[in-house]
């Protein structure tokens, strides 16, 4: 009966594999930029010391599903539209209220975003004037924002089908196997038009690495004019060295913007285990992928930066006063309304949605 109409089991089996081929063939291109990168041969010799195949990990393919995913919520118009962009206003009105549009000598706000993914917040800062570097140790989604800011030729030039793995709590086939097309907006494209019109466009880095380890050290003492931490804090073992970082890279009045959940990344983790074995993503639909790395260092190792042993989960009244106390005045807190979903599927009979904290800092 399953297999016959209405239902057709095996046609829709057979629909989902098309979906993930679909998926597999942007992972393809992906991977062949990036192996070209980093020098890495497409066919490597088997008996080769960069014989790169057969080493994934399921960390390393939960991973690369998230990032899949998380372009639907990056660059695809429906994704952007719900989960980035009201964020994206909140950020740009608290910019243009703490940090003066023009800073000594003539030169654009200087800015760093911690955790950057997929480059979409970004690349719509430089687009607006500001010097924006982004900072990602997870180097799934540094290839991935490599190729989607560098390499595309035209708006929705990819398809992909965010939800095709996704067997709960489906409304309907058509929702579970909808295609989304990135990018919504041509990187290249937007920038010209903006320079033509005569509108001023900022510099667009990024930078790969630990955040701590990058930018606590002496070269990068009070670099920056602003930082902006955007569902980003949640993923420090311990929130005081995030803290002593954006202290180090932010100059003395410079503002810290920060909104997101909660979420310890290292809250459930064995204590001084290794966590590499496991799935990065979220329980249930609401996935989002680590900033930090998964497995934490063994005792006789030296402590450095994400990876120190020892966490410590504060609450959000906790975070701000640990904040005011490091160093920082904070000039607004709120708890915005329950409506940040994260890869969130809108046609889901599940609906998981964050209650952001928001808050700014500024350094005194």
């Amino acid at each position: 009966m399953l297999a016959a109409p209405p239902f057709s089991i095996l046609d829709t089996l057979n629909a989902v594999d098309d979906a993930l081929d679909h998926n597999a063939d942007l992972a393809d291109q992906i991977f062949r930029l990036g192996a070209g990168a980093f020098g890495l041969p497409e066919k490597p010799h088997i008996d080769s010391w960069m014989n790169w195949q057969g080493k994934a990990k399921p960390n390393d393919i939960s991973k690369a599903h998230s990032t899949i995913r998380q372009f639907y919520r990056d660059w695809s118009h429906e994704g952007f539209t719900l989960e980035v962009e009201p964020l994206l206003k909140t950020i740009l009105s608290d910019l243009e209220l703490n940090l003066p549009a023009v800073q000594p000598h003539n030169q654009s706000p200087s800015l760093l975003l911690p955790g950057a993914g997929l480059g979409r917040v970004l690349f719509e800062l430089a687009l607006r004037g500001f010097h924006a570097t982004g900072n990602e140790i997870s180097y799934h989604q540094l290839l991935a924002s490599n190729f989607i800011l560098n390499n595309t030729e035209r708006v929705h030039q990819y398809s992909v089908y965010p939800f095709a793995h996704t067997f709960t709590n489906v409304g309907s086939r058509a929702n579970q196997l909808k295609r989304y097309t990135v990018p919504d907006v041509h990187p290249g494209e937007a920038f010209s038009s903006r320079l033509s019109a005569g509108l001023p466009v900022g510099e667009m880095n990024m930078t790969a690495g630990d955040f701590v380890l990058s930018y606590s050290t002496p070269d990068s003492k009070e670099t920056f004019d602003g930082v902006v931490s955007l569902f980003f804090v949640d993923t420090a073992p311990n929130l005081l060295r995030y803290i002593q970082t954006v202290r180090n890279c932010l100059k003395t009045g410079g503002a810290w913007i920060n909104i997101g959940p909660l979420l310890w990344h290292f809250d459930d983790r064995a204590p001084g285990g290794n966590t590499d074995d496991g799935d990065d993503d979220e329980p249930g639909e609401n996935t989002r992928s680590e900033s930090g790395p998964s497995s934490q260092p063994k005792p006789d190792l030296e402590d450095k930066g994400i990876a120190e042993p020892g966490s410590f989960e504060l609450t959000d009244e906790e975070v701000v006063l640990l904040v005011s106390r490091t160093g920082f005045e904070v000039i607004t807190h709120e708890i915005l309304p329950a409506d940040s979903g994260y890869i969130q599927d809108p046609n889901s009979l599940l609906q998981n949605r964050y209650r952001c904290s928001h808050w700014v800092a500024r350094k005194v």
